[in-house]
């Protein structure tokens, strides 16, 4: 029988050797991921696993640790591997069905929230393109008057949409269901959020692996210049959206410009392009054009 991989038998020999594991392997977070895993294995949190250094490894948590850096080391993502990822400091679930949600994500949740009037009872948000649902169920975690609806083209997303739902005690206020982007829809929405694929189907294959690998492709493949799903759901949410709605949406790298003008093309006044933490721009806030 060949020697185990892993050989440490207590915490700060673990962080160690899983550190150096994941570096060679070209994980760029290395030291942060290692942890993440440990305490994982171990169960414990964080901040009181890795005050004591010494502590001992049981036979379990060596196996679960040993299991979760073969993985990571093959570029599954953390989130991937924990079946989870925290966005808008909330924790929602994660498959292969899903796209794993991006911290710079939250600069549209963001923006929603600061342009929004005051909330009251009638407030009705619409995503398009929900995934995980991680954009609708942040939005209304901080408006609790509000309702909502997401829409996907994946059943299997829709579900994952609708547990998350249930485990963050939003599923009276939000519905997900199946469809083709806002196609079939009535009423009138006084929000309308999406983050849609955007990325040209020529640089899918050289993105990270943590995404060709693991994110679903439908929620990648944006068609032949990113930009096809904006064409599609800017005409409809320009029928959708009450006259003062507000339309925010994610865009790709270089993007910015193309969005504005679709956006402007179908009949909405774009009020800012926003950038996320790294300075990249990174969604477009827009509202129906009135003719003064």
């Amino acid at each position: 029988m060949s020697a185990p991989v892993f050989e440490a038998c207590d915490v700060g020999a673990a962080l160690r050797q899983g550190i150096a594991r994941l570096s060679a392997a070209g994980v760029e977070a290395a030291p942060c991921d290692a942890r993440v895993l440990l305490a994982e294995a171990t169960g414990e949190a964080r901040s009181r696993l890795f005050a004591f250094p010494e502590r001992p490894l049981s036979a379990a948590e060596r196996a679960a640790y040993e299991g979760f850096l073969i993985r990571r080391a093959r570029r599954e993502p953390v989130s991937r591997i924990l079946g989870r990822r925290e966005f808008w400091s909330l924790d929602f679930a994660v498959t292969p069905d899903t796209l794993d949600p991006r911290p710079e994500t939250e600069v549209l949740v963001e923006a929603v929230l600061a342009r929004l009037p005051v909330p009251g009872a009638g407030l009705r948000v619409l995503d398009l393109g929900c995934g995980s649902g991680c954009i609708l169920l942040a939005l209304l975690s901080e408006l609790d008057r509000a309702r909502g609806l997401g829409i996907d083209s994946s059943a299997a997303a829709v579900e994952v949409a609708g547990a998350n739902a249930a485990a963050l005690g939003l599923k009276d206020r939000a519905a997900f269901q199946v469809g083709d982007w806002a196609g079939g829809l009535e009423g009138r929405w006084q929000a309308i959020v999406s983050n849609p694929p955007y990325i040209n189907d020529s640089e899918i294959e050289d993105l990270a692996p943590e995404v060709t690998g693991y994110d679903p492709r439908q929620a990648l493949s944006g068609g032949p210049d990113g930009l096809e799903a904006y064409r599609v759901l800017l005409p409809q949410a320009a029928r959708l959206l009450a006259p003062k709605g507000l339309l925010a949406l994610e865009f790709g790298a270089g993007q910015a410009d193309a969005v504005q003008r679709l956006a402007e093309a179908a009949g909405f006044g774009v009020q800012a392009v926003l950038s996320d933490l790294a300075g990249r721009d990174r969604c477009v806030i827009a509202t129906p054009f009135t003719r003064g």
